[in-house]
């Protein structure tokens, strides 16, 4: 049996989030205008369904209490010197771990947290 993960945030501005996502390279695939107001959003076989809601202060989002989504990447250094090229402010930039993974993280506009890493052998 296949699975798939989609994840569902819960931004305060639909529109600002939809558009922070797209430049990260994630393509809006469907959309409701509610309410509430729904978009999903698709990178790969990565979905996350984007839904307008109250906001809330980003720093509630923020470690220790985040989630943190994680996405494995075949180029990690070719996708960070992307983000940058567009502007993209990195929350950490490109390392390599202790446990054999490299990485970057941005966080998005609601204080959502992304990894984006090397994929794991």
């Amino acid at each position: 049996m296949d699975a798939f993960l989609r994840v569902e945030i819960f931004p305060g501005d639909l529109d600002v989030t939809t558009a922070f996502y797209e430049r990260l390279g994630f393509q809006v695939t469907g959309h409701n205008v509610g309410p509430p107001r729904y978009a999903s959003i698709r990178m790969g076989t990565v979905r996350i369904g984007v839904c307008e809601a109250e906001p809330v202060d980003p720093a509630r989002r923020a470690h220790p209490v985040m989630t943190e989504m994680v996405i494995e990447v075949d180029d990690v250094s070719a996708l960070r010197d992307r983000f940058v090229d567009r502007g993209i402010i990195l929350t950490e930039n490109l390392q390599e771990r202790d446990w054999g993974l490299t990485d970057f993280r941005v966080t998005d506009p609601d204080g959502y947290y992304l990894r984006f890493t090397s994929r794991a052998s």
